[in-house]
């Protein structure tokens, strides 16, 4: 890879995560600033998942999309710069791992510092989000390679 494309690829990723962690712990639209609200904390898988589905029509459309949607969309861009920035992140179960270490320490540090919430069910939905963005990854360099045999 060229510099100049690693250099952007680099300071696109820079910027994502700077997004990303804006959202997960500053977003007033999201209520991360009010703190006068109590703690609360998942730690039983599909729960919460479960919930924002089962009660969709009281809390509506809008907060169970950006919930369990973005969730997973957020995740995506890990997935597909990572392993171009790094080669070695360019195996699958190391993508799904990474996505889910990064999802483990936003989630630890929202339990610390008791900033959104403490959610398992948002560890799974962000893991599968990086490994979503990782298999378009794969499938467009897929799709890249045999247009470049076309070509040639």
């Amino acid at each position: 890879m060229k510099f100049k494309h690693k250099t952007l690829l680099i300071g696109v990723f820079i910027c994502y995560l700077a997004v990303l962690f804006y959202f997960v712990f500053f977003a007033e639209m999201l209520g991360r600033v009010n703190s006068a609200r109590e703690y609360s904390y998942n730690l039983k898988l599909f729960s919460e998942i479960r919930r924002f589905i089962v009660y969709s029509n009281r809390l509506g459309m809008r907060v169970v999309f950006l919930n369990l949607a973005g969730n997973v969309i957020a995740f995506m861009p890990f997935g597909l710069l990572l392993p171009k920035l790094n080669k070695n992140y360019h195996h699958w179960l190391t993508m799904i791992f990474s996505s889910f270490l990064l999802s483990l320490a936003i989630e630890t540090i929202q339990l610390i510092t008791k900033v959104g919430s403490f959610d398992v069910d948002d560890l799974l939905l962000n893991t599968i989000g990086g490994t979503i963005g990782y298999l378009c990854l794969i499938v467009f360099e897929k799709f890249n390679l045999k247009q470049k045999g076309r070509i040639n």
